[in-house]
């Protein structure tokens, strides 16, 4: 019986005298040479390789930042045809990294697989993706890119007879570590509790309630306030301190990562306070979001355990302001246009 060979291509010369003597030597990619008596075979054919059987990897997402590492890895749902020999992470400072880079080895084979990424530096922007190699070559999944992030414990701050913890970040900021709890403004003003809806829904004026009118949860998610609390010129911040700007959300959220980015860094870990999964949280910031929940205009209350929402200072209009929102099914951080008689969480940011 005789064998037809399937190849790229090859050099067939019609006039050649097949007999047992005569080799085809066929040199491979991996350098090996296999080796046909001519007389064995019936016909030489090539074959262009259908783009749908190339090999298929993608890029997990990135979790598990330290100030030295990052887990990250791939998944390999076709092999093209021929076996993975190779495959792991790649990872450099400049984009489009390869196996010439940083790059690690993590078994063989289709399906999914994780790998830590070691030895990195604070403050860089790193440009990582999977790799997967076979007969064929290496083919690299899709990049992401990311940073570790600088962060110190700052001095703190005692306000309205609280002492709050700060974090000071690598871009200069030092936030607020926990939700704000005062009940009054920096001059010692109070600022009245106003638990009613009817009362709530027509406020033009500072006010705060806890979530669901129960004090249970004032420990650890602080109190609620609508948005001319944080308006009112007699600052609901310590001296020293004040609600951030929607630029200055952005100036944290940008040196994060970005939007997309940014809240695995910002929310607590684990499902303590969180509803699971928490997706992704690594509180590698240390800001260590929690979900306070979000009073309505109409004074009916959501959202404890599952998002957290904060005010900025900055107005979108003549009903409503921007704010910022962490959420336990995702890490995007979100911007929200809430009503200024929204009730939302509160975090300062030092001068």
């Amino acid at each position: 019986m005789k064998t037809r060979i399937i190849l790229f291509s090859v050099l067939f010369m019609s006039s050649m005298v097949l007999n047992a003597q005569t080799i085809m030597n066929i040199h491979q990619n991996t350098g090996s040479v296999l080796q046909i008596p001519m007389n064995s075979i019936d016909s030489i054919t090539y074959t262009v390789l259908n783009p749908s059987n190339l090999l298929t990897i993608t890029t997990l997402p990135i979790t598990n930042l330290t100030d030295t590492t990052a887990i990250s890895g791939g998944n390999i749902t076709n092999d093209g045809g021929t076996p993975i020999t190779q495959r792991g992470l790649v990872w450099s400072t400049s984009p489009n990294p390869t196996i010439a880079d940083n790059f690690t080895i993590d078994g063989s084979g289709i399906g999914s697989f994780l790998s830590e990424v070691t030895g990195l530096t604070e403050n860089i922007t790193y440009y990582l993706r999977a790799y997967a190699t076979n007969n064929a070559g290496t083919t690299y999944g899709n990049e992401l890119s990311f940073i570790l992030i600088v962060s110190n414990p700052g001095e703190g701050v005692t306000f309205d007879g609280y002492n709050y913890s700060s974090i000071v970040l690598g871009n200069g900021q030092e936030w607020m570590a926990e939700n704000l709890r005062t009940v009054v403004y920096a001059n010692g003003d109070p600022i009245p509790n106003v638990p009613d809806n009817i009362q709530w829904d027509n406020l033009t004026s500072g006010a705060w309630v806890h979530y669901n009118n129960d004090n249970q949860y004032e420990v650890p998610y602080g109190k609620l306030y609508n948005w001319y609390t944080v308006s009112d010129p007699r600052n609901v911040c310590p001296t020293g301190w004040h609600v951030p700007t929607d630029a200055e959300w952005t100036i944290l959220t940008d040196y994060l990562g970005g939007e997309t980015l940014a809240g695995v860094k910002m929310k607590s870990t684990g499902t303590q306070y969180w509803s699971s999964p928490n997706q992704y949280a690594n509180n590698q910031s240390g800001f260590s979001g929690l979900p306070g929940g979000f009073r309505y205009f109409d004074g009916n209350f959501n959202g404890i355990h599952g998002n957290g929402d904060w005010w900025s200072s900055t107005e979108y209009n003549l009903t409503q302001a921007k704010a910022r929102s962490l959420y336990y099914f995702h890490g995007n951080v979100e911007i929200l246009y809430s009503r200024k008689i929204d009730g939302a969480s509160v975090r300062c940011l030092k001068d």
